[in-house]
């Protein structure tokens, strides 16, 4: 895979910063020239910070990785800041990064349908970038109708979803559905593929 990877989640806080990093990281120990993206990020610049750092390249600054950065961690963050988001603009960033890189990682904003404005949401901007997406998904309880309905509606908006990580963090605790969540999810997703290590999903990038 040569361009660009669409990282979007099943919800907020499941992981895609973690994974997108590690994916750039992977990739760079085997040759492969990543970098990151976060072209919207609101109420700091940890993610963006991250991807930069992962990237490992002297010649990025943080506004290359994130072009628009809002003050409030909330949707409606851009009409707060009295800031119309220029889509046009936001995607010649990504091509700028994707001339001088070989695999541009593009880390969405909270789930696939949070809004952008009054208008649009993440979709929008993903389809306009027009890259495969990857979904991030919580091994929680839960899980399984959110990871569906995500997978059914990149498809529908006419992409590929080339896979879905199955995230697992903290401790497993009283919920069971962590050791079965894999399984059920597989019996569903037909030929979408169901990774559950970061190093997995390096199959996507190398096909």
């Amino acid at each position: 895979m040569k361009g660009g990877l669409f990282i979007t989640g099943t919800d907020t806080n499941v992981g895609k910063t973690w994974v997108a990093v590690r994916l750039i990281e992977v990739l760079r120990r085997h040759g492969i020239d990543a970098v990151g993206m976060k072209p919207i990020e609101s109420g700091s610049t940890f993610d963006s910070d991250a991807l930069l750092a992962a990237s490992g390249r002297d010649d990025l600054t943080r506004e290359e990785v994130n072009p628009v950065n809002l003050t409030e961690a909330v949707a409606p963050a851009a009409s707060m800041d009295g800031v119309t988001i220029d889509f046009e603009f936001l995607c010649g960033a990504y091509h700028e990064l994707a001339a001088k890189s070989e695999l541009v990682i593009i880390e969405g904003a909270g789930g696939w349908v949070v809004p952008v404005d009054e208008t649009r949401t993440m979709v929008d901007l993903a389809v306009q970038l027009g890259q495969p997406v990857l979904v991030v998904a919580a091994n929680r309880l839960g899980v399984m109708n959110h990871t569906l309905l995500s997978v059914a509606a990149v498809q529908a908006a006419g992409l590929e979803c080339v896979g879905v990580l199955l995230n697992t963090f903290g401790e497993v605790g009283e919920d069971v559905s962590r050791t079965t969540n894999a399984r059920v999810l597989r019996q569903h997703l037909g030929k979408v593929r169901l990774f559950e290590e970061v190093e997995e999903a390096i199959m996507i990038l190398s096909s």
